[in-house]
């Protein structure tokens, strides 16, 4: 699991583990990666480690994945969580924002996917779980770099489920539309919004339907949302 010491991804890791799965983390931030394995590990046992990694780095990806074989001894179901936002209109977009923001939510999920199919090849078959956004189909203001990653995951997402399907592969993008974490420097505690317990939820769901079976696409919203003015 990437993006995973804390907010949705940290959520989607607890549940996987609750329901007796073995969990390899990473995040960008060594000390929250240790702080988070260490935490799950008290409450549920010690079926989850982790590493830091930046998934826009193409070695430290690899590294993950040869971690994540040494600590798990193969791979069933990769989630691609990482993701950083940056809403700025295009003529303030610097390069550098442009290129994290597309690196880390779409690159970093290409990179990691690309690691994956040998070893779910290997295994006969595997789960690919992409956290996209709603803002992966709805532009907003402020939002070309995160929308362009997000518009590209999704159609990413949608080939690679064409290109694998046959061999036992399974692909779906999951699409929240506001959650209730500390994504683009909120606090917590708003209470209209999704909770990040509701999205893991929904990718145990998605991962307990029969192989016959898959849902590809899933758009989350929250069901009261705030009103204008």
């Amino acid at each position: 699991m990437t993006g995973a010491s804390r907010g949705i991804g940290r959520s989607i890791a607890e549940a996987l583990v609750r329901s007796g799965a073995a969990v390899a983390i990473c995040g960008r931030s060594a000390e929250g990666v240790h702080q988070a394995v260490q935490e799950m590990a008290e409450q549920m046992g010690s079926r989850v480690t982790g590493m830091a990694a930046d998934v826009g780095r193409p070695e430290e990806v690899e590294a993950l994945f040869r971690f994540a074989d040494q600590s798990l001894g193969g791979l069933d179901i990769l989630v691609n969580n990482a993701g950083v936002g940056v809403f700025r209109p295009v003529a303030d977009l610097s390069l550098e924002e442009w290129r994290q923001t597309i690196e880390t939510n779409l690159s970093g999920a290409f990179y990691c996917c690309r690691e994956a199919m040998p070893r779910f090849r290997q295994r006969g078959g595997g789960f690919v779980i992409n956290i996209s956004s709603l803002a992966g189909k709805n532009p907003i203001a402020g939002g070309a770099a995160y929308n362009a990653s997000k518009f590209g995951l999704n159609g990413f997402s949608e080939a690679m489920m064409l290109d694998h399907r046959y061999e036992g592969v399974r692909v779906c993008y999951v699409m929240p539309g506001s959650v209730d974490t500390e994504f683009g420097g909120h606090a917590r505690g708003r209470d209209w919004m999704i909770a990040p317990e509701d999205i893991a939820e929904v990718v145990l769901a998605v991962l307990r339907m029969p192989e016959r079976t898959l849902i590809s696409r899933v758009e989350i919203r929250p069901a009261k949302p705030r009103k204008a003015g």
